[in-house]
């Protein structure tokens, strides 16, 4: 029952992938500091800590803008998938270099302050009241502790043991932080910036990013509606007995329908262990068993049996024309759904 840690098996796309990455990151710090210091304003000279910090910065801001690119960009068309399949190496990558730029910010403008560095952090500003002053710090902080959080537990390790719906949900802090950062941004050196030519390519990317999702959202929905309530399994009699035929209702969710005693039970496909694949295992001893680890589930209610806990979600299932149909809308893990009964010498 416990989660075993597995190491990252890396390959050459992934090595292919992260050099890409560094090799970005390295090229636009180079150009930003050796393009940064013509334009900076002479008349206020900048330190080139200054520009470092907003060379780390304004990094990060486009790599965490490009991530949340790659999803919508990949359900709208799929040549985007590699993008996909490392996207976390990607998030990793750019919580380091948002924490690069927040300890320069750290070690310049709170380096000689007479009262001790954290507690300048977040008393400087207390001007929470006002547009313009607002306190960045908090957005930035806020910000960077999220990416940190997401990178500390992209591994698959937590995955494993968080559980995929905990994991999921905890992975959506980058949409607030990706906001806390655009503020940053806006209400920080945006305000203070001569050259437009940054304010250009900020409106573009935090705009591209809310018009792909909209696009993204608005083509997922009109698939989803013109998709039928109900697929086709097939007749009951062209499933083995005890054993499960896995019907794909999206190219996310799978549901294993099981025939066993002239009936018929629909879970889902995904073990609530590690997400092994339940329609290739088998009823045994009255449960549905993993063939990956052996967990069982109850096959009309999928609850495994006592004294252990796990569920996963359950299906209806519903008779037409002679065949069977299985509604695509899971219900929430362990619901109890009562088995489809059949006449196995007319079916």
């Amino acid at each position: 029952m416990s989660v075993k840690f597995v190491p990252v098996q890396w390959n050459l796309n992934k090595y292919a992938y992260d050099a890409v990455l560094i090799l970005f990151v390295g090229i636009y710090i180079l150009a930003f500091i050796r393009l940064g210091a013509p334009d900076a304003d002479f008349t206020r000279p900048v330190d080139g800590r200054i520009l470092r910090i907003r060379a780390f910065g304004t990094c990060a801001f486009f790599m965490l803008s490009f991530i949340l690119c790659i999803g919508p960009l990949a359900r709208l068309d799929k040549r985007f998938l590699p993008l996909l399949y490392n996207r976390r190496h990607f998030g990793v990558l750019t919580a380091g270099v948002a924490f690069v730029h927040a300890t320069h910010v750290f070690a310049w403008y709170f380096n000689f302050t007479p009262l001790p560095r954290y507690e300048m952090l977040i008393s400087a500003n207390t001007s929470f009241g006002q547009l313009l002053g607002f306190p960045i710090e908090a957005l930035g902080i806020f910000a960077l502790g999220c990416l940190l959080i997401l990178a500390a537990t992209s591994h698959d390790f937590w995955l494993s043991f968080l559980g995929a719906p905990v994991w999921k949900q905890m992975h959506l802090l980058i949409y607030p932080a990706y906001m806390a950062v655009v503020a940053h941004v806006a209400l920080g050196y945006l305000q203070d910036a001569k050259n437009p030519a940054f304010a250009i390519l900020f409106a573009a990317s935090s705009g591209g990013v809310a018009v792909l999702h909209i696009v993204a959202l608005t083509k997922q929905s009109a698939a989803r509606a013109e998709a039928s309530e109900w697929v086709d399994v097939g007749k009951p009699t062209d499933i083995a007995e005890n054993r499960a035929r896995i019907i794909v209702l999206s190219p996310d969710e799978r549901v294993a329908i099981f025939r066993y005693d002239g009936k018929l039970s629909a879970v889902s496909n995904a073990c609530a262990h590690q997400n092994g694949p339940l329609g290739e295992g088998r009823i045994i001893d009255g449960c549905i068993t993993c063939p990956w680890h052996g967990f069982q589930y109850r096959m009309n209610d999928g609850r495994s049996p006592e004294p252990f806990t796990e569920t996963i979600p359950t299906y209806q299932l519903r008779h037409k024309d002679g065949r069977v149909e299985v509604n695509r809308n899971a219900l929430p893990p362990g619901t109890h759904v009562d088995p489809l009964e059949f006449d196995e010498a007319t079916a």
